[in-house]
């Protein structure tokens, strides 16, 4: 059964109970839009469909199940699409002398090839509808995040896609908005985390264990304000200009630490940026543990 032809409809990735993506669900709801909410295992949407949501299984990582989404998706809207948001992914913190390339791969495939082939697949919706793709980027993009450097380089490469994606689609009418989005009360941190034996940093494990808590003990926005914000922003339209005069903004900044990350950025260049984050993650510490007594790693 398809929807009303008058009903405007955004399909949001990784829709997981806990996480931005089932707060932004919610939020689109809420306003009127049918919501089209997918996740790995539709069960845990349960919540969602019972409001009258549409949920769909999708692995981002895998090409079958993206088309089997994107015909589910065609045949419910007759082919158009309002709003698409690349929400799915992975974190990693690790110090990036320990990573497991393994995982790296993971974590591309998730925030950045998984992003690249939705966009793929749905683009023809998103035409007929002159749509508007929204990336869910991270201030960790633009501000060192110790201990999660494969994390910032894949919401780094997200930012630089979009913006060659914004002028590419430009033409055909669909927009697209980066959230820099900042520290969100979710589920998407990994806490249990162990560094190896060997590791350079093994001398400082609490620094560590510390810092993988840091986004969530440090966030200070819901993610129910966070997709209120945003739902409102996408909303507002399609603007002039290219979306740099009113309608939607190209970039969108909320989340703890949002405003200052920015102010920092725009006012006194990223030497700032470095020397905060090298004082708030206290690597000064193991500096001075280094000068002191050396590199101690243990074999």
């Amino acid at each position: 059964m398809g929807i009303p032809a008058n009903q405007k409809t955004v399909l949001i990735t990784g829709c997981t109970p806990g996480g931005i993506g089932h707060a932004l669900a919610r939020e689109f709801h809420a306003k009127g839009l049918h919501v089209i909410a997918t996740a790995r295992r539709p069960e845990v949407l349960k919540d969602l469909a019972d409001v009258g949501m549409t949920t769909i299984a999708l692995d981002v990582t895998k090409a079958e199940s993206i088309a089997a989404c994107k015909q589910e998706v065609t045949e419910l809207t007759g082919g158009r699409l309002d709003f698409l948001v690349n929400n799915a992914g992975l974190t990693h913190t690790v110090p990036a002398t320990d990573i497991d390339m393994d995982e790296v791969r993971q974590t591309f495939e998730t925030n950045v090839f998984g992003v690249m082939a939705m966009v793929q697949a749905f683009v023809d919706l998103l035409i007929p509808a002159r749509g508007l793709i929204i990336m869910i980027s991270s201030l960790s993009s633009i501000s060192p995040y110790v201990f999660g450097s494969v994390y910032t380089a894949t919401k780094g490469a997200l930012n630089s896609y979009s913006r060659t994606l914004r002028q590419e689609l430009r033409p055909f009418g669909v927009r697209v908005m980066v959230s820099m989005t900042g520290t969100v009360k979710s589920q998407i941190a990994k806490l249990n985390r162990e560094l190896p034996p060997n590791s350079l940093y093994a001398c400082v494990k609490e620094i560590y264990a510390k810092r993988l808590k840091f986004s969530q003990n440090n966030a200070t926005v819901s993610t129910e304000d966070f997709a209120r914000q945003l739902v409102a922003e996408a909303l507002k339209g399609e603007g002039w200009l290219g979306g740099w005069l009113g309608g939607a903004t190209n970039w969108f900044w909320a989340g703890g630490m949002a405003a200052s990350v920015k102010i920092c950025r725009f006012l006194f260049g990223e030497w700032l940026l470095d020397e905060l984050a090298y004082r708030t993650f206290e690597l000064s510490k193991l500096e001075a543990i280094v000068r002191r007594e050396g590199v101690k790693k243990v074999e």
